[in-house]
């Protein structure tokens, strides 16, 4: 195998993404763990770019990185970050059914490379309109015209869904309320609590 500036470059950025999926999972912060996995995004698009694939890299970083992600450091700041770490976990038995499947999957990958992999052939040149947005929409709404509207679809039933988990069942929305440690949360339905109210100051003579 000859190694060139290509390869150099790939295994540096391969061990990049590996170390940002490492620290999103093992992050002790939630909103680190989603800055993390923004690098894991744009590294991916870089990969991408050796490929030849200009506009599944621009997807990649304007989608993944961009929008998605977005939408999650949104959630996490309003749901509050040290809320989602706690010091129990709900379903005891998920950690060793994750650390099972894990295993599982590096033996099956281990298996197909080691195992099943052929002898590494060159790629060959690709045409200098593959992959470029006017091919991949030419293919899309021609092609895959149905399976397109039926994922647009999709994301337009889960909008609406996530508009009436925000309602009750007089169609009002739900208010937000916030526990203290310790207090149980208000069930569903149950009318929000009134506020404390502030103490009177005496006036100073």
């Amino acid at each position: 195998m000859t190694i060139t500036s290509e390869l150099i470059l790939f295994f540096i950025l391969a061990a990049v993404a590996v170390g940002a999926a490492v620290g999103m999972l093992f992050s002790r912060n939630a909103v680190h763990s989603a800055l993390f996995l923004v690098l894991n995004f744009a590294v991916v698009s870089v990969f991408f770019l050796m490929l030849a694939a200009p506009f599944i890299a621009m997807v990649q970083v304007t989608v993944y990185a961009g929008a998605i992600m977005v939408l999650f450091l949104f959630v996490i700041m309003l749901l509050g970050a040290e809320l989602l770490r706690q010091g129990g976990t709900a379903l005891p038995w998920q950690t060793g059914l994750a650390g099972l499947l894990a295993v599982g999957f590096i033996a099956a990958l281990a298996y197909v490379v080691f195992l099943r992999a052929g002898p590494l052939t060159p790629i060959p040149p690709v045409d200098v309109n593959y992959g470029d947005p006017v091919a991949i929409g030419t293919r899309l709404f021609q092609d895959y015209l149905l399976p397109f509207e039926l994922t647009s679809f999709l994301l337009l039933v889960a909008m609406i869904g996530a508009v009436v988990l925000t309602r009750d069942r007089q169609g009002r929305p739900v208010v937000s309320r916030t526990t203290q440690p310790g207090q149980p949360a208000a069930p569903a339905g149950a009318p929000a609590a009134a506020p404390a109210p502030e103490p009177v100051r005496e006036p100073t003579p």
